[in-house]
């Protein structure tokens, strides 16, 4: 069976370092990027040390830069002759605080990754796999993406909204072709992009400790469960979800008996997604 050539975004930290090492777990060939070469060179070598070398592949890739993107798919094709999945997974956040009092650099950074740096990339992508005749992408949601509104994520929730009509939008686009569209809701997951950022907003920490205590997971939790269902998907408008509905209030409704405590530094683990 051809094991299959995974390229993702942002993917040298947190859930895009998790789905990699998920991937690659499964005998995948994967493509790890982000903006920052050291970065990029230290998660090739710890997935390199720990797997096969020769199905990894690292590479600088700035999402906001058409060129860099183009490199990266340029790269990962050279490298092992075709890409099959490609997932949208970097992004930014910002503090946790009213839209105005925002600075514009960190307003101008979020949407440039998370919307307009995942629809250049979603085009190179598709462009791509539409040339080489097959091929997934998956596009990764977020805060905003079922539409909720939540206090001092206006940004954050709102690149969000968009991923998700864009990412519909592009399923319907690419219907009647041999690309095939998706998205990826990883739910509440602990790294540095969900606590840094709350943790900043210290009048509402214990509250937030509270919530993520029943709601999140860890990314060794839910990144192998997503790695195992993009695989196993061969559905075109697929949403592979962690964090269901009938999770949710399981969590809520069994919060008195199964107490769990990610913040006993023992048991928390982090790691920002988004570079």
């Amino acid at each position: 069976m051809k094991k299959r050539v995974i390229v993702i975004t942002g993917s040298t930290e947190g859930i895009g370092y998790g789905l990699a090492h998920a991937f690659l777990t499964h005998g995948c060939r994967v493509v790890v990027s982000s903006r920052t070469p050291g970065k990029v060179a230290a998660a090739a070598g710890s997935l390199s040390a720990a797997f096969e070398a020769s199905h990894v592949l690292g590479q600088v890739c700035d999402v906001t830069d058409p060129a860099s993107l183009q490199a990266l798919w340029d790269a990962a094709v050279q490298h092992f002759g075709a890409v099959d999945i490609w997932i949208n997974n970097a992004g930014r956040s910002h503090a946790s605080l009213p839209a105005w009092q925002l600075e514009d650099k960190d307003i101008q950074g979020v949407i440039a990754t998370n919307l307009t740096g995942m629809m250049l990339a979603s085009k190179i992508a598709v462009r791509g796999m539409l040339a080489q005749g097959y091929g997934f992408v998956y596009n990764m949601e977020g805060l905003g993406s079922d539409g909720r509104v939540v206090p001092n994520t206006a940004v954050y929730g709102s690149s969000k909204s968009a991923v998700r009509y864009f990412t519909r939008s592009l399923e319907a686009e690419t219907k009647n072709t041999c690309v095939r569209v998706g998205r990826l809701s990883p739910g509440m997951v602990l790294t540095d992009l969900l606590v840094g950022d709350a943790k900043r907003d210290s009048a509402n920490w214990e509250q937030n400790k509270r919530i993520f205590n029943i709601l999140a997971d860890t990314v060794e939790t839910v990144t192998p469960y997503l790695a195992r269902k993009v695989l196993d998907n061969q559905k075109h408008g697929a949403r592979i979800q962690w964090l269901t509905t009938g999770k949710v209030a399981w969590r809520f409704l069994t919060a008195a008996f199964h107490r769990r405590d990610f913040f006993d530094e023992s048991n928390t683990t982090t790691g920002d997604h988004t570079r």
